[in-house]
């Protein structure tokens, strides 16, 4: 198994994260930003987006973080990780694409402006309404995870992979952030984790 791409990507860390966990062996391959690779024809030949993560398994090649996190799970994982049940299933899978999809571009705002640009370069309007679209996002996991322990329900699963990595950076940023005793007891749970230390705790660049 391959996996293309660079430690401190967000979308990275949650396919890393979920290969650790299911314990399975792989090659990161370094590619993106500083290393390059993902213009070159052999990278665009198996993504054509010139983007990572990249999964190279058994001869089958996906790009795009939650379909690989989805293909490890049902190929390689069990219960309650990958509930046979396609009702539990939704239930991660909704919480999947909220977090890639809604953070999207408040995440972006607040992380690019904290962490890669200079002070005297900073777009601080764009900061303060990422933070603000980030807290509003923070507390709908929050009220959900008042009614549950995980995003996938009763038991950690896919639902909690896409959000980890975001709030890895969210809870590590210098910013003001409003309680969210549930969120925060989560999170801490998550930090336990020996798989997410490992892919996810890396130095945020």
């Amino acid at each position: 198994m391959k996996i293309w791409g660079r430690e401190n990507s967000t979308n990275v860390r949650k396919v890393r994260w979920c290969a650790e966990e299911l314990g399975l062996e792989y090659e990161l391959i370094p590619a993106g930003g500083a290393f390059g690779v993902v213009g070159t024809p052999e990278y665009l030949a198996k993504n054509p987006n010139g983007l990572v993560p990249c999964l190279e398994d058994d001869g089958l090649v996906l790009w795009e973080s939650n379909a690989i996190v989805r293909y490890l799970a049902r190929r390689y994982g069990a219960e309650p990780f990958a509930p046979a049940d396609p009702r539990l299933w939704a239930v991660g899978d909704k919480w999947m694409d909220w977090a890639s999809l809604s953070f999207a571009g408040p995440f972006r705002d607040l992380f690019w402006n904290l962490v890669r640009c200079a002070p005297d370069r900073r777009d601080m309007a764009a900061l303060d309404a990422g933070a603000a679209g980030c807290a509003r996002l923070m507390a709908m996991a929050d009220q959900a995870l008042r009614e549950a322990p995980w995003l996938s329900g009763a038991e950690f699963g896919i639902g909690d992979i896409p959000l980890g990595p975001i709030a890895y950076g969210w809870f590590s940023l210098p910013i003001d952030r409003p309680e969210l005793p549930a969120l925060e007891d989560w999170y801490a749970r998550l930090q336990a984790r020996p798989a997410f230390r490992k892919a996810v705790m890396t130095p945020l660049t």
